[in-house]
């Protein structure tokens, strides 16, 4: 699937519609045409990574808008078998501002979008916005790699945020629903919830830093001193050894005469990436592929 290319055709939308920093992701050299639509032939995106909004904020955008208007235009794409023509790919807070201060239309640029590429632009936005609370956050970047196909490189180019963070966000994914809604609630800090994802039983633990009020530094102890989750030393034990892993590539690469890389996800499935430099080469990969 191809993916958006960061910061291409930003000059020219900058000229068309202003600075958008989170629009940067689309491409190509074709006119941008913003246009006047009828908030009621709009919808909401079911992938919109952020769940939760702020009524103060909303309010205080509302009345901007009844002052100013909608400076920056709201993106979306056509759809169909639905009770409205046009679904939101990035403005959903400006569209729900816009209702509250009003207005029966909204500026906004239609563009021809798959499921997956809206799910990117939707999760750039928020990201590079920070509006995202700590769990909505780990479940776009789940939702990236499972819906949208993406490797843990892709999620760390397309975000700007290391490897290390990306995982320990998506770790928060793993915890009891009632645990994430403490985190979502302001109970426990996302720091917290990571320090006890490794615990044999996150949710006694996530109340007891509530109640007590204990310090991150604390929660580590009290974790270091508790049962560990079954499911993390699964996870460690089936995780493919890297020389293991180096020696299976080598073998493919001479096999081949192309360079191969083997990606093992949790739970020991994954893929096996062939790189090719053109169309030549690939057909001869594929006539070793089906004659072996």
């Amino acid at each position: 699937m191809a993916k958006f290319g960061l910061g291409r055709g930003l000059e020219d939308l900058e000229k068309e519609i202003g600075t958008v920093p989170e629009m940067s992701i689309l491409t190509g050299a074709e006119r941008i045409v913003v246009r006047k639509i009828p908030l009621n032939q709009i919808g909401a995106n079911p992938d919109q990574p952020r769940k939760t909004f702020s009524d103060s904020e909303l309010n205080d955008l509302a009345t901007s808008i009844r002052e100013r208007g909608v400076i920056q235009p709201i993106l979306l794409r056509s759809v169909a078998d639905q009770l409205y023509m046009y679904e939101i790919v990035a403005g959903e807070r400006r569209f729900r501002a816009s209702k509250l201060a009003g207005l029966t239309e909204i500026p906004a640029i239609i563009k021809t979008i798959s499921n997956e590429n809206a799910m990117e632009i939707a999760l750039i936005e928020n990201v590079q916005r920070e509006n995202l609370n700590p769990i909505e956050e780990a479940n776009a970047y789940k939702n990236l790699m499972q819906k949208c196909g993406y490797e843990m490189i892709d999620v760390v180019r397309l975000i700007g945020k290391s490897e290390s963070y990306i995982r320990n966000s998506i770790r928060l994914t793993e915890l009891p629903e009632s645990v994430q809604r403490m985190v979502q609630d302001g109970d426990i800090s996302a720091s917290h919830a990571r320090t006890i994802a490794v615990a044999e039983n996150p949710e006694k633990l996530a109340n007891e830093i509530k109640n007590k009020k204990l310090s991150v530094e604390e929660t580590g102890a009290l974790v270091r001193n508790s049962k560990r989750s079954t499911k993390s030393r699964t996870h460690t034990i089936t995780t493919m050894d890297s020389a293991a892993l180096k020696s299976m590539q080598e073998g493919l690469t001479k096999a081949l005469g192309a360079p191969v890389k083997i990606v093992e996800r949790r739970g020991g499935a994954g893929q096996i990436v062939i790189a090719f430099k053109s169309r030549i080469e690939l057909n001869e990969l594929i006539k070793k592929l089906i004659q072996k």
